[in-house]
C-alpha cells in the first residue's frame, strides 16, 4: 500500500476517529494521504497503541465524556491524554470524520426491549452524529456489524443524517475480501457527505490468500516482533495434529473421540468453524479478539499445530509490520481483532479523497471565475 503522490496545489486533508481502537481506520487514511488530528478512545491500551503510532491527539475517554465546545479555526476537546493527564487539544478543521460505535447493542428494525432501549451502546451512535452535527466535517464514515443497516438505531441516523443536517448518504455491506484483504470479513459501512454523493468504494480484482499475508513468516514463531508462541499441553496438541487444512473439530471427533470434548462429543452438528484449520490458498475467516483460542473458530496454522500468533493475526488484518501495539498479549489481540482491515481503510480513504480534490478544484475554479469577472 502506498501512499498516492499529490501536488503541490492539494492540500492535505483531515481526519479524526472516534472509538478508533489502535487506529486500523487512520492507518488507511494516513497511507491515503490524510493527516490524522485527534482521536477519541476509551479503552487505556488501544488509546496507548494510537499514540506510539500517531502522535499525542488521542484522548483516553470516552466519548460521552468528551465535550466538543465550539468550532472556529478547529475543535476543544476537553479530556485526559492517553497517560490519564488532563488536556486540551485545539486541532485544525476536520474535513473527514469517522468511527465505529461499539456494536453489542444494535436490535431488529422496530423490535427495541426495554432493556435494548436502555443499553448504553444503543446511544453511541447518537454521541458520533453529536460530534457530526457540531463539527459539520465534509464527510463522515460509520463503519459497524452488517446488522446495523436493518435496526431501528440505523433508521434514526439516517433520518438525522438526511433531513436534520442535509448530508447524503451511501451505505451498503462491504466484505474485506473484495478490496484486498485476505480475510473473510463484512461490515457495514456508511458514507455521509456535505460534497455530493459519494458512493461506496467498488470492489477490486485483487484477491490475497493466508500464504501472501503470512507465508513468509517462520512455522516456529520467533517470540520477537509479535511471532509469539503459546505453550499448549500435550492433549492439545495431539488434538492440533487430527485437524487436517479447512478441517475443524469433526475431524478430531472422527479420529480420536477419546481426546475429543465431551460437550463437543454430545453435540455432533454445529459451526463447521470451531476448532478449524485455514488453508494456505484461501482468505482466513474473520480475525477476531480470542483469535488465539482455536476453540473460538477456524484459528490452526495451515500447517504448524497451533494456534495463529499475534504478528500472524495482524498481517491478516493487513496492519504493516511497522505498526507498533502497546499491552499484554491478549490486549494486543483484542486491539487487533477490533481493528478496521487497514487495506479495506485504505480503499474507502482514497475514494473519498478523490471527490473532496474534485470539490476542491470545483471551487478554485469558482474563485477563479470570481476573480476574472471582478
Amino acid at each position: 500500500m502506498k501512499t498516492p503522490s499529490r501536488n503541490g496545489n492539494t492540500r492535505s486533508f483531515t481526519i479524526a476517529d472516534l472509538f478508533a481502537g489502535a487506529g486500523g481506520i487512520t492507518e488507511g487514511f494516513r497511507e491515503a494521504g490524510f493527516v490524522p488530528v485527534v482521536a477519541v478512545e476509551s479503552d487505556k491500551w488501544a488509546a496507548a497503541s494510537y499514540l506510539k503510532n500517531f502522535g499525542d491527539h488521542v484522548l483516553a475517554s470516552p466519548i460521552e465524556n468528551v465535550e466538543v465546545s465550539r468550532l472556529e479555526d478547529g475543535l476543544n476537546w476537553d479530556g485526559a491524554d492517553a497517560s490519564g493527564q488532563p488536556k486540551r487539544v485545539n486541532t485544525p478543521h476536520i474535513d473527514v470524520l469517522v468511527g465505529g460505535p461499539p456494536c453489542q447493542g444494535f436490535s431488529p428494525l422496530g423490535r427495541m426491549t426495554d432493556w435494548e432501549k436502555s443499553d448504553p451502546r444503543n446511544r453511541l451512535w447518537r454521541d458520533y452524529m453529536q460530534v457530526v452535527e457540531t463539527i459539520r466535517p465534509q464527510v463522515f464514515v460509520v463503519e459497524n456489524v452488517p446488522e446495523l443497516l436493518r435496526s431501528a438505531e440505523f433508521e434514526s441516523l439516517k433520518n438525522r443524517a438526511e433531513k436534520k443536517l442535509d448530508y447524503e448518504l451511501s451505505f451498503g455491506v462491504l466484505n474485506a475480501v473484495n478490496y484486498g484483504v485476505p480475510q473473510v470479513r463484512r461490515r457495514a459501512i456508511i458514507i455521509g457527505s456535505r460534497i455530493g454523493k459519494v458512493c461506496l468504494p467498488p470492489e477490486t480484482l485483487e484477491r490475497r490468500t493466508v500464504r501472501d499475508a503470512i507465508g513468509d513468516l517462520p512455522l516456529k514463531p520467533t517470540g520477537e516482533d509479535m511471532h509469539l508462541p503459546r505453550k499448549p499441553t500435550k492433549t492439545s496438541m495431539e488434538r492440533y495434529k487430527c485437524v487436517p487444512p479447512g478441517g475443524n473439530r469433526f475431524d478430531l471427533m472422527r479420529k480420536r473421540p477419546d481426546i475429543t470434548p465431551r460437550c463437543w462429543l454430545e453435540k455432533p452438528t454445529g459451526s463447521t468453524d470451531v476448532f478449524g484449520r485455514m488453508e494456505w490458498g484461501k482468505p482466513s475467516p474473520t480475525i477476531r479478539t480470542e483469535f488465539f483460542k482455536p476453540e473460538k473458530g477456524r484459528y490452526l496454522h495451515p500447517k504448524a499445530h497451533r494456534p495463529i500468533t499475534l504478528r500472524e493475526a495482524a498481517r491478516l488484518q493487513t496492519f504493516p509490520d511497522s505498526f507498533v501495539f502497546v499491552g499484554a498479549p491478549v490486549q494486543v489481540a483484542k486491539q487487533i481483532g477490533n481493528a478496521v482491515p487497514v487495506q479495506l481503510a485504505w480503499h474507502i480513504a482514497l475514494h473519498i479523497r478523490a471527490a473532496l480534490e474534485s470539490a476542491s478544484k470545483h471551487d478554485r475554479d469558482l474563485e477563479l471565475i470570481e476573480a476574472v469577472g471582478a
